[in-house]
């Protein structure tokens, strides 16, 4: 695979809407400070797809999933990517752009059923391994109901972004210890290790780049993990919660790694790279050049089609 050299250019249309963020410190920014950035950057895509919300079992409570189809009738079972939003493990739900229009995005390119998952958000009652358990449950769901669903059994994905990310590898890695591997896993800006893994003296250099609403303190940073974790130390967290730091990966399922350019997650979904290519496991890299963390919530912008090119392709032709 071609080495990407990234150049440390914020994608222009990103640069633009940056602009108009107040140029405060982080912490002192509100949800609303950044709503430029958040506003479509293009016409929401057309896709003939039935589309149907359902509950399924989960260990405590039903699970809400939203059920992704192409209209047309299928010569043959379809493949399937079962996906997790992001939202750091207390935000995010199926109507967020990075669940429901990545969803109808790769279904609709791929001509595949997405089965985007509703799990548990972290909340003082509700801590690892609820959201976990949750994404186990709705994986084993969508392979018993693999006919009524339309798909092929031994072609079921399973995939994130962000926090979902963490979450689809997690459920990976359970599954593979069960003797259920997927199909494959697609991880988007994933964040798998605990505490983040230091910069590379090139992502340094890009981060160092980000106007000063987009540098994360560490200890904001730090404090990502602890609505996760709760009560347990981030140097006592199981693999399932960040499976960056199982010690052995093999095994492990094909994979589809996809990193943002000015993004301090990127050390964790580089080293995680790396760490599968040492157990031997098959791992396809791509680095989003110029996006910001979270690129898939961006309708419209060219770079979270690409984005969504590369996810189909990963399922039109494995």
């Amino acid at each position: 695979m071609t080495k990407t050299h990234p150049r440390h250019t914020l994608h222009p249309q990103l640069a633009e809407r940056i602009r108009k963020v107040p140029g405060k410190p982080a912490e002192d920014l509100t949800a609303r400070d950044f709503d430029p950035l958040t506003e479509p950057y293009g016409p929401h895509e057309d896709w003939e797809l039935a589309i149907d919300d359902r509950e399924v079992p989960g260990p405590e409570t039903p699970i809400p999933v939203r059920v992704y189809r192409p209209a047309e009738p299928a010569s043959s079972p379809r493949p399937c990517l079962v996906w997790m939003h992001g939202g750091a493990w207390v935000g995010g739900d199926l109507d967020m752009p990075e669940a429901h229009e990545t969803a109808r995005g790769v279904a609709g390119r791929a001509d595949a059923v997405v089965v985007s998952v509703d799990y548990r958000l972290c909340s003082a009652e509700v801590r690892f391994p609820a959201p976990h358990d949750d994404v186990l449950a709705a994986y084993r769901w969508v392979r018993d109901h693999a006919a009524d669903l339309g798909i092929d059994p031994a072609r079921i994905a399973v995939g994130g972004a962000s926090a979902g990310g963490n979450l689809a590898a997690g459920a990976a890695l359970r599954l593979r210890d069960e003797g259920e591997t997927p199909w494959q896993a697609l991880l988007i800006y994933p964040l798998v290790h605990a505490p983040l893994p230091e910069p590379s003296d090139e992502l340094a250099a890009a981060l160092a780049k980000l106007p000063p609403p987009f540098r994360l303190p560490t200890e904001y940073l730090d404090q990502v993990f602890d609505p996760y974790l709760g009560d347990v130390p981030i140097e006592a967290a199981p693999p399932y919660a960040f499976p960056g730091l199982a010690k052995d990966l093999s095994g492990f399922p094909p994979t589809y790694i996809d990193n943002d350019e000015f993004d301090y997650l990127r050390s964790s979904g580089e080293l995680f790279t790396d760490q599968l290519r040492s157990a031997g496991v098959d791992v396809e890299q791509a680095l989003s050049t110029g996006a910001l963390h979270g690129h898939l919530n961006l309708v419209g912008l060219d770079t979270a089609h690409a984005t969504l090119d590369r996810m189909a392709d990963r399922l039109r032709k494995r």
